[in-house]
């Protein structure tokens, strides 16, 4: 198509005017980092529920899934099921947990259960894994956007991240969720879009393309036996899912932010919920998306331009999608889908920004400056906004110039760092036994075994290995690599710390049991920190 019509530009229009506007509604609001922060505590569950749903769908998610399914089955669908398996095993305990152990930041936990080591550790995984995945987002909706309008790249990630960085450094997390409200309803429209155009010109109508899929496979979730070491096993999927929304659930500041915002346990319960309950379908939308891309193709026997193969001659699945979006929506319906993918990239980065701030500044900046104001520390807060946005900024113009391979070592680099936090978590709120002292040991442990898996396995696309050990290779699935992480951080971490003596300090209601048993007490009363009160009744 190469240019948009005047509907497109039309809705796009429309699109970004919303989000502006979103954005000044709440501007003059943020005079605290109570407000800035946590948005007073005063979000409604299922505004809270659209916005964790917009955050988790990004825009890798609008490209991964669909090339995930072109290429083979739904066995990438089988993770996310742990977002309601999690959430309906720990979900009522962890986020009433986190509600009243905690003020601003998830990791102010791991302080009061290992001393602040362990704080800016966990603080510092966060901000390493969040800064590289920005960075890609803003990347992945380039091919798309400007394969449909022949924009050029650069000018796309800049105006795309300069919008998100206003709205969010000057609206706080209120306007960050009010967006992701209008983005999130935005998305579902963009993939419902693509799938009744797909279905409109299927050859043979749905039936067809449902019975080739079918025969072939494609909505299989993968192998049923119980082999860990096999790729694209449902078993190992299912594993990594449950350490991955674990470590979501119970060590990432972009959910546990979230919990902070309700105005009780229970609404943060429904809106979390509610979240959850949204992604899967979402998901699914996504998988059914690249299953009928593949089946559009086989039916219509269309042959696919040079650049979407590869030197063998063979598709490459990731490029496929973009094409079809390029060639085939109408005019008005090619804007609709546009602002979903830029609403897809805008509520993932806007959510990492204002959490990155929120880090920043409780986990850091307070304990540099203890006698800081609010005013002051509120500052800071925007600041790191600013700098972190134009930081990814810079990070997706590098990967548009250099190719995501260039950041391989990056990424490396990041998950060796990031290793662990749900293992942490596990080792802190269900042992009143472990200690600090175990849990470096635990960690020290990881981070070996994290750093030689990922620098002796493939990290891209071109099957390169940073440290060739021939048969000391790691050979095991990718994913594993988390998981094992996570296991060994729990079960040394709780070995080790019998070697040294138990910590006094350490208050039962920071455990798993010890808290049940508070929490009878407490019902639905709110627990507020004073400053938090104060505004509430002024």
């Amino acid at each position: 198509m190469n240019t948009l019509r005047t509907p497109d530009l039309i809705v796009i229009a429309i699109y970004f005017v919303a989000v502006a506007a979103i954005g000044l509604r709440f501007a003059r609001r943020q005079t605290t980092t109570e407000a800035y922060f946590v948005a007073r505590r005063s979000i409604p569950s299922w505004a809270m529920g659209l916005s964790i749903f917009a955050t988790i769908i990004s825009s890798i998610t609008f490209i991964a899934y669909p090339g995930a399914a072109y290429k083979g089955d739904w066995n990438l669908l089988v993770p996310g099921f742990m977002a309601v398996g999690i959430l309906l095993l720990l979900g009522t305990t962890l986020i009433s947990f986190f509600r009243h152990a905690v003020g601003m930041s998830a990791y102010e936990y791991f302080e009061k259960r290992f001393g602040y080591g362990a704080r800016a550790y966990s603080a510092l995984a966060f901000t390493a894994g969040h800064f590289s995945k920005m960075g890609f987002v803003l990347f992945t909706i380039t091919a798309a956007i400007c394969g449909m309008t022949g924009w050029d790249k650069y000018n796309v990630i800049i105006i795309v991240g300069l919008v998100t960085i206003i709205y969010t450094l000057f609206g706080g997390l209120e306007a960050v969720i009010w967006t992701e409200v209008l983005q999130g309803i935005v998305k579902l429209c963009g993939v419902l879009v693509v799938i009744g155009v797909l279905l409109s010109i299927m050859p043979g109508g749905a039936g067809a393309a449902f019975n080739l899929a079918s025969e072939k496979h494609k909505f299989s979730l993968g192998s049923f036996d119980f082999n860990l070491t096999a790729n694209g096993n449902f078993w190992v999927m299912l594993l990594y899912g449950s350490f991955w929304y674990l470590q979501k659930y119970a060590a990432d500041q972009t959910l546990v932010q979230r919990y902070l915002v309700a105005k009780s346990d229970r609404d943060a319960l429904k809106g979390v919920a509610l979240g959850a309950a949204l992604c899967i379908p979402a998901w699914t939308a996504f998988m059914l998306v690249g299953t009928l891309l593949w089946a559009y193709y086989q039916l219509s026997a269309e042959v696919f331009p040079a650049q979407l193969l590869d030197a063998g001659g063979k598709v490459m699945p990731d490029r496929v999608f973009p094409y079809f979006l390029t060639t085939k929506i109408p005019a008005g319906l090619a804007g609709i889908f546009m602002a979903a993918l830029m609403s897809a990239a805008m509520s993932t980065m806007s959510s990492d920004l204002n959490c990155l701030s929120a880090v920043g500044v409780e986990d850091y900046y307070r304990k540099l400056r203890p006698n800081s104001t609010d005013k002051q520390r509120l500052f800071v807060g925007k600041i790191i906004v600013a700098v972190c946005g134009a930081i990814a900024v810079g990070i997706g113009a590098f990967i548009a110039r250099k190719g995501d391979s260039a950041l391989a070592l990056y990424y490396a680099a990041t998950a060796i760092v990031s290793a662990g936090l749900a293992g942490m978590f596990l080792l802190a709120f269900f042992s009143r036994r472990a200690n600090r002292q175990g849990l470096w040991i635990g960690i020290t442990t990881a981070l070996i075994f994290t750093a030689w898996a990922v620098l002796t396995s493939t990290l891209n696309q071109d099957n390169k290995i940073v440290l060739d050990l021939q048969d000391y290779n790691y050979t095991w699935p990718s994913v594993m690599i988390g998981v094992i992480a996570h296991v060994i951080v729990l079960a040394v971490g709780y070995g080790a710390s019998w070697f040294f003596p138990a910590d006094p300090n350490v208050k039962n209601e920071w455990t798993f049991w010890g808290w049940l048993e508070k929490r009878k007490t407490l019902g639905e009363k709110i627990i507020m920190p004073p400053s938090a009160a104060a505004e509430v009744n002024p």
